[in-house]
């Protein structure tokens, strides 16, 4: 049975609200939250980026429920640090929490004021920094001089289960990368024949019997203008290609960038559907390419209507 999630934006919303937004979506029915990790929102009408590992913490408490959060453990952190915070919360609440890890984009880590370096580069202090991470899951003592630095590091409270490193992909050559050395696939939604494209670079490189997660984009209101505006509003800035997401400095930039971005160039990056049915549709077809988890992620800001109408009209459609 395929498991739907509720994603955690917090660009566009509070912490506190988010964590009444994650209860009533457990209490709703969905299986799981995925969190993102951001220092700053695409644009500023979205207005908020809460720090999201204190905020897992409490959900994790509030809810019984599993977790996961996208991050990149190599640049505005340091993988020891994120190795110590995963095994935190592993051991507080068991099995209850996966990390997807990706190579960064400049809105969130150019926080540091450092040279921001090329995909090749934050690529291998990528791998390095999940090689580092699950060391010290093992409990060994790691010190290394490669692309990451790590002097005589050593968890003294380690997880209690084996954690889930997740590779977040947009690409089909990302994605082929990744099937090596990731313990799964996470990535998002896409126009059918580019999304069938990051699927088969992921199997045909070593990814085929390891489990594919999907993060859904849509919109979703009862009126079907407020679905298309709403998704406009909130995120017109995230249509562009990979590589521009991840050069980008900061939300001002976004902006301009999509200044030009019509209402109807929304459909493809969202799933925008006043319907029901159309929604179930696009589901089907994820599951059918393979997807065991899917993140259903309402870009616009009307979060409690979602979560009341899709657990009523579209959750039960996928429950045995």
């Amino acid at each position: 049975m395929t498991k739907l999630g509720y994603h955690i934006s917090h660009e566009q919303f509070p912490p506190g609200e988010l964590l009444r937004l994650a209860e009533k979506a457990a209490e709703a029915g969905f299986d799981f939250c995925l969190s993102s990790d951001h220092f700053a929102p695409w644009n500023n009408d979205q207005g908020h980026s809460g720090f999201a590992w204190s905020w897992l913490g409490a959900a994790l408490s509030r809810t019984d429920i599993d977790f996961g959060v996208v991050t990149c453990p190599h640049y505005r952190y340091h993988p020891a640090i994120i190795a110590q915070a995963v095994a935190t919360l592993d051991e507080m609440f068991p099995g209850r929490f996966w990390i997807s890890v990706g190579s960064g984009q400049l809105l969130n880590e150019g926080v540091r004021g450092s040279y921001w370096p090329p995909k090749q580069v934050r690529n291998e202090r990528l791998k390095a920094s999940v090689d580092i991470m699950r060391a010290l899951w093992k409990g060994e003592t790691v010190s290394a001089d490669g692309p990451v630095k790590v002097g005589e590091a050593r968890l003294y409270t380690r997880p209690r289960t084996e954690i889930l490193v997740a590779g977040a992909a947009i690409t089909p050559e990302t994605a082929k990368w990744m099937a090596s050395w990731a313990d799964g696939l996470i990535t998002i939604s896409q126009p059918e024949e580019k999304l069938e494209k990051v699927v088969e670079a992921w199997k045909e490189n070593g990814g085929q019997n390891k489990p594919m997660k999907l993060k859904v984009q849509l919109s979703y209101d009862k009126n079907p203008d407020d679905a298309m505006n709403g998704a406009h509003e909130q995120w017109k800035t995230n249509v562009f290609g990979s590589d521009m997401l991840a050069e980008l400095r900061n939300p001002q930039q976004f902006e301009q960038a999509a200044q030009h971005v019509k209402p109807e160039e929304l459909h493809g990056p969202v799933n925008i559907s006043h319907e029901f049915k159309q929604h179930i549709e696009w589901l089907e077809k994820y599951i059918e390419m393979g997807f065991s988890e899917i993140v259903l992620h309402n870009v616009n800001k009307k979060q409690d209507q979602f979560i009341d109408d899709f657990a009523g009209n579209v959750l039960p459609q996928f429950r045995g």
